[in-house]
């Protein structure tokens, strides 16, 4: 594995995402890096990512898949064009659609491992298949299409213009 998390190199403009954001103080600020050919993120559940007592939030794994997965397309994207993720233009994505499959219960307690592989990548879409495992023990399964953010729309946020 690298030493610097694919979310480590989004610049400070595009770093404000809940789930993975750096700049964002309050969110979960997961990790991805590259295992093989397969990313891999792990994250230790608080106590108030409670479901019922005993299990993890549903909605809290479903944003480990969307966070993930979108980290996951961004590093694929540098990855297709040859290109290191320091490099400009960023290449950020954004998520299309989001699918979780929550197979059985997951366990609050040990820390989780989120595991994704590229599916496909066509244009500016990429496809990341995901699976989160608990000691060992696939609890969920996702599938992430993200889309790679308009150049143009990476201007505007980079020059602090509000289009909304």
């Amino acid at each position: 594995m690298t030493d610097k998390a694919f979310q480590d190199h989004y610049p400070e403009y595009l770093a404000h995402c809940y789930g993975c954001g750096s700049m964002n103080e309050l969110g979960h600020q997961i990790k991805s890096f590259w295992d093989g050919e397969e990313s891999v993120c792990h994250f230790q559940p608080k106590p108030y990512h409670t479901a019922i007592p005993g299990y993890v939030y549903g909605g809290l794994l479903a944003s480990l898949i969307d966070c993930h997965g979108t980290g996951t397309a961004a590093a694929a994207g540098y990855r297709a064009e040859n290109r290191e993720m320091t490099t400009e233009p960023p290449l950020r994505y954004l998520t299309a659609s989001l699918h979780v499959d929550y197979l059985k219960p997951t366990p609050m307690g040990p820390t989780l491992e989120v595991r994704g592989k590229v599916k496909e990548i066509k244009g500016r879409k990429v496809v990341i298949e995901e699976w989160i495992l608990a000691n060992g023990v696939v609890t969920v399964r996702g599938e992430v299409v993200a889309v790679q953010v308009p150049e143009h729309l990476v201007l505007e946020l980079l020059e602090g213009k509000d289009e909304g």
